[in-house]
């Protein structure tokens, strides 16, 4: 029987004595001095370290405390001074921990040796690093290299991701599967289309400069708090904030800034002007409505001999398939739009005349847009709308997509790819005399069901939480035992690390925030942030153990373990000055990396050349695209009983990363499994609060897929839309059940049947995976 949730109400708006109090309890937890701590004034800026977890742009200019309070939770997790030694492992089974929360097991702290499992005792035991590199080197070249996936997280630098692509280009394979595959690749495939660049065109500086913001899909509070300042500063100067959101988030309700002592008194700033909450997965259809609005305006205003809504003269110069699009929009029933949507057409109405006032428009979006299996095609509507009045390429205007991780795009931009073509495979043979492979490697997706079928055999891990970020979670953890190798680079212990293969090595290595003392003395590293600046970080604190080896050194380690010795790259010289891997990034890619060791540190980052900025467009059109869906508008299902669920973070985590079992805003204490409820829903339903039920996924498929015992809270959600917690909530999305075109799970709209009593038929899948093992 799970722990029962304890449920408050909270009222505090985002910020403000409450982030304070939440700071001060984690730091207290992770053994850190209170504030007091030279460390986060070192913070996201210019001559400090930048934030390990996410990739909201840094200010030229920061403020004192440049900071949130995730983000200082980030940083307490990894300079805490609790420590994982061999004498942990000794005592602890992997059987046992394997009962372990989340929380639990990050708590335990830094680990500080590289470790080897065993399986005659089940349990992890120390190893020379030598030793594990010559044996990790050996069992790489015993498989087939398509046969390996090299799998990177978001905090990954760019020196250490360039290193890891390079490294596994010479070895073999293209399997560079990352956390963008299970976020913001919808993302990455949608803009190349429509505008010719993979990311957001918005610089910080747009938001100084924009008299109206959209957002859609996005719980800022959680996933991006620093950005807050800038709203809130746009807010104050009355700056229209149009949020689109199932959920109301209170971050874009309502924002005090904890380092401004009379907004901690008066009580803070309203976000949002307008706060639509839209139905899960009907964000298509309310952006189809919005376009309607407009485009039906200008036809009238062209009737009537007025000047026109639309930016006709952008339009003309700038775009195609505006008439198919308009053709489109006009054709769409509000009866439909309004069932989709679950908007009203006036409500609609108002959005679409907040957007028609402005002359520079910015539209931010997040994975309540991407993850959606229409996720795509949604990404395009934004782009759609925004490109109406001539939004892109303007100051103050442009899309924002805002991407999760610390440096999750820019480990793209330097090669993690599993498509060959993002990758500049003739320069990596040019430079480096080898001939890379040119087949297409293996997204998320395909290295779950590879894995799945037993063609996948190795699996190195640069960081990350794989088991437990990835659908299908009651197959993947049994099937993952099966694997040969599989190899995790990695800071703190996570559930990953629990379930071995048959060989199975845990290398500890150096956090972002440690310094990096090689050979030539403190090395620094750099990463993108979501608005496609470089930034460069340096290390401020002691490493925790002495045994720890940075990233790049394990990657080259690794390296010259496994590959053929090549004159062409001295893996030794990079490890011992990263400028030199800076240079190799530089002349792989000279035109977004021009004097980069020159320019890392500047003030604010620099920002990496994007040709969407300057209206140049490189499509195959030549122009930026208009498109028109074929199937992201769709009503929601009919079928009775059919839930359709989101799942989000809670206040108290990051990614997989759970610092506390509370949440905070939404008043939720001591418990994770709790799904919230439209109360006219829980009636009929005969369901009261506190009531415990459980998911199903509505599949086909042979596959029970359920979460038992999950406590309902009534919460303030669109009828028929459900939301839980991620990941728990993992083992109920389907591996096949992702966005069409970019395979990124569709974890925000996931249709599941609920019970109030569990049928015999049914037990909880995730739980069963676990003790299975």
């Amino acid at each position: 029987m799970r722990q029962k949730a304890k449920v408050e109400k909270y009222d505090a708006p985002a910020g403000g004595w409450g982030s304070l109090n939440a700071l001060a309890h984690v730091l207290t937890q992770e053994e850190v001095a209170i504030l007091g701590s030279e460390i986060l004034l070192k913070q996201n800026k210019p001559d400090g370290y930048m934030c390990v977890s996410c990739s909201w742009a840094k200010p030229a200019k920061p403020r004192p405390f440049e900071f949130c309070e995730n983000g200082a939770k980030a940083t307490a997790w990894e300079i805490t001074r609790k420590t994982v030694t061999p004498e942990f492992f000794a005592q602890h089974t992997l059987t046992e921990l394997r009962t372990w929360s989340d929380h639990q097991l990050e708590e335990q702290g830094r680990l500080t040796m590289p470790m080897r499992y065993d399986r005659a005792s089940d349990k992890y035991l120390p190893v020379d690093w030598d030793e594990a590199f010559r044996h990790i080197g050996t069992e790489l070249n015993r498989l087939d290299p398509r046969s390996v996936v090299m799998y990177t997280s978001g905090r990954a630098s760019l020196e250490a991701s360039y290193m890891y692509q390079l490294f596994g280009r010479m070895y073999g394979t293209n399997n560079f599967p990352d956390s963008s595959n299970m976020c913001h690749e919808s993302t990455s495939v949608a803009l190349p289309e429509v505008i010719g660049v993979p990311v957001g065109t918005v610089l910080l500086q747009d938001f100084e400069a924009t008299d109206c913001i959209f957002f859609f899909g996005h719980n800022t509070t959680t996933n991006a708090p620093r950005m807050l300042h800038p709203l809130q500063e746009a807010a104050q100067r009355g700056v229209p904030i149009v949020t689109f959101n199932p959920l109301r988030e209170r971050g874009l309700e309502r924002f005090v800034n904890p380092q401004n002592p009379v907004q901690m008194i008066a009580g803070g700033t309203r976000i949002s002007s307008q706060y639509y909450q839209v139905r899960v997965g009907g964000d298509a259809a309310a952006i189809t409505g919005i376009c309607k609005w407009v485009i039906e305006a200008d036809d009238l205003a062209r009737a009537n001999g007025s000047p026109r809504i639309v930016d006709a003269a952008f339009i003309d110069q700038h775009t195609s398939g505006f008439e198919e699009f308009a053709a489109f929009c006009r054709t769409q029933g509000w009866e439909e739009i309004e069932r989709a949507s679950g908007l009203s057409r006036m409500a609609l109405r108002e959005a679409a005349n907040t957007y028609m006032a402005a002359n520079a428009v910015i539209a931010n979006y997040g994975m309540g847009i991407t993850q959606h299996k229409h996720g795509v095609e949604t990404t395009k509507m934004i782009v759609n709308l925004l490109l109406l009045r001539g939004n892109i390429g303007k100051p103050g205007a442009g899309i924002s997509p805002i991407r999760g991780h610390s440096n999750v795009q820019g480990q793209r931009t330097v090669g993690i790819s599993e498509k060959t073509k993002l990758v500049p495979l003739d320069k990596l043979a040019e430079l480096y005399g080898f001939e890379p492979p040119r087949w297409d490697g293996l997204s998320t997706v395909d290295s779950c069901e590879g894995i799945l079928k037993g063609r996948v055999r190795g699996f190195v891990s640069l960081g990350g939480n794989f088991l437990r970020a990835v659908p299908e979670r009651s197959l993947m953890e049994p099937a993952w035992s099966d694997l040969r190798l599989s190899v995790q680079i990695a800071t703190k212990l996570n559930r990953t690390h629990i379930v071995p293969g048959e060989i199975t090595y845990l290398l500890p290595c150096l956090g972002r925030i440690e310094i990096d003392r090689q050979a030539s003395g403190p090395q620094a590293v750099s990463m993108e942030d979501s608005t496609a600046c470089i930034h460069g970080s340096r290390g401020q604190r002691r490493p925790v153990a002495e045994q720890l080896l940075s990233e790049p050194a394990v990657i080259a380690s690794l390296a010259k373990a496994t590959l053929k010795a090549n004159p062409k790259i001295d893996w030794d010289a990079w490890t011992a000055d990263y400028s030199r891997v800076r240079d190799a990034i530089e002349h792989t890619y000279p035109d977004q990396f021009k004097d980069f060791n020159t320019r890392m540190f500047e003030p604010g980052g620099f920002p990496r050349p994007l040709a969407a900025r300057e209206r140049k467009w490189k499509t195959p059109s030549g122009k930026a695209n208009f498109t028109v869906p074929k199937s992201a508008f769709a009503p929601p299902r009919e079928s009775d009983g059919i839930y359709e669920l989101m799942t989000m973070r809670a206040d108290g985590q990051f990614n997989t990363t759970i610092y506390t079992e509370d949440d905070r805003f939404r008043g939720i204490k001591g418990s994770r499994y709790v799904v919230f409820m439209n109360p006219a829903d829980m009636e009929s339903d005969g369901l009261k609060s506190g009531d415990t039920v459980t998911l199903v996924t509505e599949a086909d498929d042979g596959v029970a897929r359920s979460l038992s015992e999950l406590q309902v809270v009534p919460y303030g959600i669109p009828r028929r839309s459900i939301a839980a917690y991620y990941p728990e909530c993992n083992v109920l999305v389907p591996l096949w059940h992702y966005a069409e075109g970019s395979k990124v799970p569709a974890a925000k709209s996931i249709p599941v049947r609920l019970f109030k009593d569990v049928p015999p038929e049914i037990i909880d899948a995730g739980e069963a995976s676990i003790s299975a093992l």
